[in-house]
């Protein structure tokens, strides 16, 4: 069960310039993966989990609000365990 959340510093610096909600939107969903695990997280439909196409596959997005997305992607440690890996906090472009 997949458990961890990671930020990359790139995620980092991309949430110091989005509105508060949608860090705020970002925190209650890392919450959620600590104490709930990915898969359940990933049901709930305020979130809008999914898998991305084309050169993002592999990569998945949550909804933060309509605007903003948050990228992330499964990866292992050295100990082999999966946590979740954010690699960007970015507006989507329609």
């Amino acid at each position: 069960m997949i458990k961890s959340v990671a930020l990359s510093k790139r995620a980092l610096k991309e949430l110091r310039k989005v509105p508060r909600h949608v860090t705020v939107k970002l925190q209650a969903w890392v919450e959620g993966v600590e104490n709930d695990g990915l898969h359940e997280v990933q049901k709930m439909p305020g979130f809008h989990d999914e898998p991305l196409k084309g050169k993002r596959r592999g990569q998945r997005a949550i909804r933060l609000s309509k605007a903003y997305r948050a990228i992330y992607r499964i990866e292992k440690d050295t100990n082999n365990e999966e946590f979740v890996h954010i690699e960007e906090v970015t507006k989507h472009e329609y």
